[in-house]
């Protein structure tokens, strides 16, 4: 049987470009726009590597990186520019508009405030900002007479709050902490900033009606295990914030063990360590492929979602050498709860659109496959709201999603 998006790519290509779409693993800090961050930079006095886009993206954002490590390298960078809060609302406000005009009517935006505190802003300055510039973005798209009348799903928007696995030497506030309590050993160190960074979550949901879904850790996973911030993960499920990890990423299979069980994950950041058997390290596992298919079925039975990023994936881990060899397939062949995000757009320079043109090509989805995923999308979102309110605000999507795809011929 012949798959009709593999048989006319333009006709696909349009589809795609048409379709509502999600982006629930999208960072802050690595989308932000290549001219904005040369301007930013000129405007504070930032030192960068090169003053064009050109540039940048040969020195700084490149095409392919030997390892997560270096990848997260660039967000000295782009942190660097981060450090005033005028310029984190005109950041925020640009992503939201260029997901906006790819067609994406729902985002979470996550970022660690951590990285970003000093002199000129502190955690509640910053998250202020950034709701600022995502809120501003929002009531101008909304204000479309198609939204208005119902025609488009609206713009919806949600914040996830990270903390990190480890500090890196472009925070003055992790900086800090270190100086503060030189004699404690790296694990206390990482768990009291990542209990400071929950309890400030927690008193701002309990304060606010901000649209604070989620908590995060993200960064090195190797050395720096999820259960040691189970302590924070608890403040912040006691208050009812949902909780996503970054996990199986550049670790094995035994991190999203961690995060599932230790940190009581409901999503995972990116987990395509899953279906890699082979690359567990742990020698007292002996039979590596059972542990895995059995972790694969619980994850799958209890839709813990996998956010997916294929083009960050192949460029920070390079034993992927194609796209078509990224698990993502595995994800559909055993009907696991998987979602194609960016991850990071300048960082990885992709869209949503992209992501999803490279899936339905690489792994021959059929359009029952492309609705389920993108879908899954906005069933898996942590929404700011009442579940009916997310129920209706899905079947409006799903809706516009199948009137778009008949007007394509799908």
């Amino acid at each position: 049987m012949t798959n009709p998006l593999r048989n006319n790519k333009e006709k696909t290509a349009r589809l795609i470009a048409s379709l509502p779409k999600t982006d629930i693993h999208l960072h802050f800090d690595g989308s932000i726009r290549l001219n904005t961050i040369i301007e930013l930079a000129k405007k504070d006095g930032v030192e960068l590597p090169a003053y064009t886009e050109e540039g940048l993206g040969t020195l700084v954002f490149k095409d392919s990186y030997n390892n997560l490590e270096e990848y997260l390298r660039t967000f000295g960078y782009s942190c660097a520019v981060l450090q005033r809060p005028e310029n984190l609302e005109r950041v925020a406000y640009e992503i939201a508009e260029d997901n906006w005009k790819e067609g994406v009517r729902y985002i979470e935006v996550r970022f660690a405030p951590q990285l970003l505190m000093n002199k000129y802003q502190d955690y509640l300055t910053i998250m202020n900002a950034v709701n600022k510039g995502l809120r501003k973005a929002q009531a101008l798209f909304n204000a479309d007479p198609d939204v208005k009348s119902g025609a488009v799903p609206p713009f919806k928007y949600g914040i996830i709050v990270c903390a990190m696995r480890f500090f890196g030497p472009w925070s003055e506030h992790y900086q800090d902490i270190y100086r503060s309590f030189a004699h404690s050993s790296v694990r206390d160190i990482v768990s009291l900033g990542s209990e400071a960074v929950a309890d400030a979550t927690v008193k701002l949901k309990q304060t606010s009606d901000m649209p604070v879904v989620a908590f995060d850790i993200a960064g090195a996973e190797n050395g720096y295990p999820a259960n040691w911030h189970a302590s924070a993960f608890r403040k912040t499920r006691e208050a009812f914030i949902h909780s996503t990890v970054h996990a199986g990423e550049a670790y094995d299979a035994e991190s999203i063990h961690q995060a599932v069980f230790d940190l009581h994950a409901e999503r995972i950041g990116h987990g395509f360590h899953l279906f890699l058997p082979d690359r567990l390290q742990n020698p007292d596992i002996a039979d590596k492929l059972a542990y895995t298919e059995r972790l694969r079925e619980y994850i799958a039975k209890r839709r813990i979602t996998l956010e997916v990023c294929l083009t960050s994936n192949l460029q920070t881990a390079p034993f992927l050498k194609t796209m078509a060899s990224h698990p993502f397939g595995k994800m559909l062949k055993h009907r696991v709860s998987a979602v194609l995000c960016t991850d990071n757009r300048t960082v990885s320079k992709t869209t949503v659109t992209k992501e999803t043109h490279l899936a339905v090509e690489a792994f021959d989805m059929s359009p029952a496959q492309l609705k389920d995923t993108v879908m899954e999308g906005f069933r898996a979102a942590f929404f700011h709201g009442t579940q009916a309110e997310k129920e209706a605000y899905v079947r409006q999507c799903e809706t516009f999603y199948d009137k778009t795809a008949a007007s394509h011929g799908f």
